[in-house]
């Protein structure tokens, strides 16, 4: 006589992977977070973000308190017909990313280009604070 290793959750599991298996999938929808370059020059911070295929027209771009955001969506549809039936497909595709900047930045004077794929942010720094001496006048 065999022994055989009893597991009570392994056919439940199956089941519900099975039902959930079974539904038409209409649309993909997925999300994600770019990665991101960040250097710095003298006077300015640089931030490279690669978005390949992503429209620049819905990308949005905000600083607000030394804090980068990124985001936006994009949706694609394609659509092949064949002899005896038409197939159509949405992939829609959203990304986020919020980034603590290293010093403080002007985020008036920020621009931004889409080249090649690529998002080049550049955000000019703000002038250090220098000390200032303040002279005591006696009366």
């Amino acid at each position: 006589m065999s022994i055989i290793k009893w597991q009570p959750w392994l056919d439940v599991f199956d089941e519900v992977d099975d039902f959930f298996g079974n539904f038409p999938r209409r649309a993909i929808s997925k999300s994600f977070a770019p990665a991101v370059n960040i250097s710095q020059t003298e006077s300015d911070v640089i931030v490279e973000v690669p978005l390949p295929g992503i429209d620049p027209d819905k990308v949005d771009i905000t600083i607000e308190n030394d804090v980068l955001i990124i985001q936006g969506k994009e949706e694609k549809q394609s659509e092949v017909e064949e002899t005896n039936y038409t197939r159509r497909e949405w992939v829609s595709q959203s990304f986020f990313r919020s980034i603590a900047l290293p010093v403080s930045v002007q985020s008036d004077d920020a621009d931004a280009q889409y080249d090649k794929g690529v998002l080049k942010i550049v955000i000019p720094k703000k002038p250090e604070a220098k000390a200032k001496k303040v002279a005591v006048k006696v009366k």
